[in-house]
């Protein structure tokens, strides 16, 4: 189990580079800032495919998705300028609440 929680960190934190690069692929026209991003994609399912044999896929997929979103939602507002106005941050909110009720729920 701890393997596979390990899995699923750098299956987010592939992603989250991804999402990262994504304004400097540029459309993909960028060859190399889109190479990341592709890359970065792939690593990112494939490790998911491996942490769905551990732990069920709809955790799986909540923790994936939610920590990616936060993740990607604070890189905008600490590294890009982006704007996090009180309904956008309760949004988050949200999202993370629901991947621990999810994880409790299923944790019984």
């Amino acid at each position: 189990m701890l393997g596979a929680i390990g899995l699923l960190a750098a299956a987010i934190a592939a992603e989250v580079g991804a999402t990262t690069a994504l304004p400097r692929a540029n459309g993909f026209r960028d060859p190399a800032w889109s190479l990341v991003v592709i890359v970065g994609y792939a690593l990112s399912i494939w490790l998911l495919s491996l942490v769905v044999r551990d732990i069920s896929i709809s955790t799986t997929y909540a923790v994936w998705a939610g920590v990616g979103t936060a993740a990607i939602a604070a890189i905008g507002v600490l590294f890009r300028g982006e704007n996090l106005d009180w309904i956008s941050a309760s949004a988050i909110v949200l999202i993370v609440a629901g991947v621990v009720v999810l994880n409790l729920h299923g944790a019984h």
